[in-house]
């Protein structure tokens, strides 16, 4: 049986020139608990979206004559950006796919389509679009509560936010589909992974690294450990020690990741991230020896922070330790296992702001799981 109950009193706009296509996809909404209204083209789309009327979501059929769907989705953009929209076409054309998703679509459907499929698309839109009015909602009450001394706390959450958005905008369903494929085989990556690119986050912004810098270095923090999903559960799940063979097939997880993403266009640079991620400014780590420069600027911020996360966090064989006892280990490998520059940068951080934007990072997933 499904887990995913409906979201019930949030209207939906369905526009398909189709009678046929309109009213079996109203028919489906409806009952399963979605009130809908249904029009037969673009401009009615967008009319009805200029009323009085509210609407969570819009279904909209990408190929009709006069305003097609394009235009639908970037006059929705306008006028209503939170809104999620789901394409439906019978175009079967991958490109047309990703056009759609970068112009600010939530996803696509192919006719024809499945009703088990078309209720868990609406579901999962309607979900995100709740999410992010959480979230914005919650950055509000944030940028009104906060002081001067937490500024970098706030834009750090708020870049990360705008760079989870932007991922989900650009690719959410490959990013989706390989986060829910590593949540299965290891139950710690969505919170560490949080975690640690919300740290690498803060100490790019504390480089005074470019924006789209520091958007790029936060891709590759969050996906770093996506090619365990290649390595096999026994090893992966093992309780006890591992072997030198099984340490040496963990260690291809960070080979594995950048095979995985290097040929998505909008995650080159972050797949490099993904395949330095274990290399040590001293060129004693893994997978290919790097030493110092050779190594990408984001790999080595994230050395930092992920070495920050584990040290301050729970693990099976010891309690997480304090900020201060991580901070004093950081800066005994400077040189060695990190980049000095980048040490400097992080030590100049002050303990409250680290343990401030810890438990605001942990205290959301812990709501979100609620």
């Amino acid at each position: 049986m499904s887990s995913i109950r409906p979201i019930l009193e949030e209207r939906i706009l369905v526009v398909d020139d189709d009678d046929f296509i309109r009213e079996i996809i109203s028919s489906i909404l409806t009952h399963a608990g979605h009130p809908c209204h249904a029009v037969s083209s673009g401009e009615e789309a967008i009319r009805a979206l200029q009323s009085d009327e509210n609407y969570a979501l819009l279904l909209s059929d990408l190929a009709m004559e006069g305003m097609d769907g394009f235009g639908v989705l970037d006059r929705v953009r306008r006028l209503q950006p939170q809104m999620p929209v789901v394409m439906v076409t019978a175009v079967h054309d991958i490109s047309i796919a990703l056009e759609a998703i970068r112009r600010g679509a939530y996803d696509y459907l192919l006719k024809p389509f499945e009703r088990e499929q078309l209720i868990a698309t609406v579901h999962r839109a309607l979900e995100n679009r709740r999410l992010k009015l959480e979230n914005l909602s919650y950055q509000n009450k944030l940028e009104v509560q906060v002081s001067a001394r937490t500024e970098l706390l706030q834009r750090a959450m708020a870049e990360l936010e705008r760079a989870m958005k932007e991922l989900e905008r650009s690719y959410d369903i490959t990013l989706e589909a390989l986060g829910d494929a590593l949540d299965l085989k290891d139950a710690e990556t969505e919170g560490h992974s949080k975690r640690v690119t919300a740290f690498t986050m803060t100490i790019a912004r504390a480089m005074e690294l470019p924006q789209d810098r520091v958007r790029v270095i936060a891709r590759g923090a969050f996906l770093h450990d996506v090619g365990k999903m290649a390595i096999p559960d026994a090893i992966l799940r093992k309780p006890g020690r591992l072997t030198p063979e099984e340490q040496m097939v963990m260690r291809d997880h960070a080979s594995y990741g950048y095979q995985m993403l290097r040929k998505i266009p909008f995650l080159h640079e972050a797949a490099n991230i993904v395949y330095t991620h274990q290399e040590r400014y001293d060129g004693t780590g893994y997978p290919r020896g790097l030493k110092g420069e050779q190594i990408p600027l984001g790999a080595r911020i994230f050395a930092v922070a992920d070495t920050f996360d584990a040290i301050t966090s729970d693990r099976p064989y010891r309690a997480a330790q304090s900020i201060s006892a991580a901070r004093r280990e950081i800066k005994k490998h400077a040189g060695l296992q990190f980049d000095p520059n980048v040490v400097e940068t992080f030590m100049s951080i002050s303990e409250d702001l680290w343990q401030e934007l810890r438990e605001k990072i942990d205290g959301q997933n812990s709501t979100k799981k609620k």
